[in-house]
């Protein structure tokens, strides 16, 4: 898919990233949405100036809001008369960033262009059905876009420092006359659900693929992943096969991830799976291959059947048993 057009006539093309921040810490993707937006960043969120270090090497100019909490009602209308002179704005494709985007799209009145993989002058390329396709999108007007996280794994680098403006945002677009943003309340923050959480932001993966025997290794594998504080991930031919959600896919048509722990149970090593697996801190491989790229790449490498040891590993989980072959 080429060609689609998105907005109106603009006669500049200016872009801006837009990082909300958690107690100074940046989301899964920032640094990867603020290279797509060409260095100029707004950081917005509780300690936002702790963030600013990170921007070394990667931000040419940085404006920072230190506002507490997380209300992305009330942000997109302290934002917008920030961001509206630049014709793209860019979100990381985190959870806070989903959020605030529609929100802040809404308020400058512009489309939103969801789950982007690059931003290309006047063409944003963004995943379809189910990261089988890119859809080039033809800029015409100003848009928000929000930039998957992982793609190139951008990182600040050494260089100038970027120069820095603090914005004082709070209350402002309400002593306009304007009406209170609605909000959701915020009850309480839980810690992420390792069987839930985006595998872009999982610090552990479990990943299975084609050695696995049967979908009810996939509930087993997620079983291991769960008591070692990790996510169970999938190569592109399970998840083909329907044997777990597009979501658990893990490679360039799928969900690029950057884990510290990566343990690889019946996985080959195809190009379009490793690409996706960022540069993890220690590597784990089980397969029956010696020779396979997966077990070159792996820091230990068991030649086993992967079947096998994960029916070992199930036994020695508290109350566990192996199911399975």
């Amino acid at each position: 898919m080429s060609g689609t057009p998105v907005g109106g006539p603009t006669s500049a093309r200016s872009a801006v990233a837009v990082v909300p921040v958690r107690d100074g810490v940046l989301p899964s993707g920032a640094t990867d949405a603020v290279r797509a937006a060409g260095g100029s960043v707004v950081l917005v969120g509780a300690d936002a100036a702790a963030a600013v270090p990170a921007m070394v090497g990667l931000a040419t100019s940085v404006a920072v809001w230190d506002t507490p909490g997380f209300a992305p009602g009330a942000w997109a209308a302290a934002l917008s008369p920030v961001v509206e002179l630049h014709d793209v704005v860019v979100l990381p494709s985190s959870p806070d960033g989903r959020d605030l985007a529609p929100r802040l799209a809404a308020q400058l009145g512009r489309p939103v262009l969801a789950g982007a993989v690059s931003v290309r002058g006047d063409v944003v390329s963004t995943a379809c059905l189910g990261g089988s396709v890119l859809a080039d999108h033809l800029i015409t007007g100003p848009v928000v876009v929000t930039f998957q996280p992982g793609l190139g794994h951008a990182s600040a680098a050494e260089g100038e420092e970027p120069a820095v403006e603090v914005l004082d945002l709070d209350g402002g677009p309400l002593a306009t006359g304007g009406a209170p943003a609605a909000d959701a309340t915020v009850v309480e923050v839980l810690p992420p659900d390792v069987t839930t959480m985006d595998l872009a932001e999982a610090h552990r993966i479990l990943g299975g693929g084609a050695g696995l025997d049967s979908s009810e290794r996939f509930d087993e594998l997620t079983r291991v992943a769960t008591a070692l504080g990790g996510s169970m991930g999938a190569t592109r031919v399970i998840t083909d096969r329907g044997w777990v959600p597009h979501v658990r896919q893990i490679g360039t048509t799928g969900v690029v991830v950057d884990p510290d722990l990566y343990l690889a149970f019946g996985i080959s090593g195809a190009v379009q799976h490793t690409a996706g697996l960022g540069d993890p801190d220690h590597i784990i491989s089980v397969n029956t291959d010696p020779h396979c790229p997966m077990m070159g790449m792996a820091d230990l490498a068991v030649v086993a059947d992967a079947n096998a040891t994960l029916d070992e590993l199930l036994v020695r989980l508290p109350n566990g048993s192996a199911g399975g072959a």
